[in-house]
């Protein structure tokens, strides 16, 4: 008999236990975006119980998941199913498999690296470096300058004084993953 090196590596990685989901479905019935997904939050569970790697870190699910905790809030047996669902978003970012929702993942790197740089969103800054990476500069103009015009959207950053309690975190989770 094999063991399941997929579900060792979620375990290890989230700090969860996937296998004690005994497939209620509370966590799919609750999720306020399972409409979107290709694959359900129990279905994920299920699908790491079973050492399928490629079909999880492939699908949009986990990209598409809010992090809205609505499903680890429901869970009886107490698995932090958004916990997981980060996870399996870093352990793709790894991975060689091609995600289901390809803007998505760019989009969270592109996020984390506004955050590295500026110790915070500066939204500007954000669209315009996730744009400038998909080459769809146009997509959303109208809307942007809406947003603009309301105020929603900054030309500068505002000031901020956490710059070094940022660099800390990003520091001690990339020294975290090298370990």
């Amino acid at each position: 008999m094999s063991t399941n090196s997929f579900l060792v590596e979620v375990s290890q990685a989230s700090g969860e236990k996937p296998q004690a989901c005994y497939q209620c479905q509370k966590c799919s019935a609750g999720c306020p975006v399972a409409y979107a997904m290709d694959i359900l939050p129990n279905q994920v569970l299920r699908h790491i119980q079973y050492d399928h790697r490629e079909k999880v870190l492939g699908s949009k699910t986990i990209w598409i998941c809010a992090s809205c905790y609505a499903c680890s809030v429901r869970c009886p047996n107490n698995i932090d199913i958004a916990k997981i669902m980060d996870t399996l978003r870093e352990i793709a970012i790894r991975s060689s498999i091609k995600p289901g929702e390809k803007e998505v993942p760019l989009f969270h790197s592109v996020f984390l690296d506004t955050i590295k740089s500026k110790g915070r969103i500066h939204e500007l800054s954000l669209i315009l470096q996730f744009k400038t990476k998909t080459k769809d500069f146009f997509k959303d103009a109208a809307l942007g300058w809406k947003m603009y015009r309301k105020g929603k959207i900054k030309l500068l950053p505002s000031k901020f004084g956490g710059g070094k309690e940022i660099k800390e975190i990003f520091s001690s989770f990339d020294k975290g993953k090298s370990q």
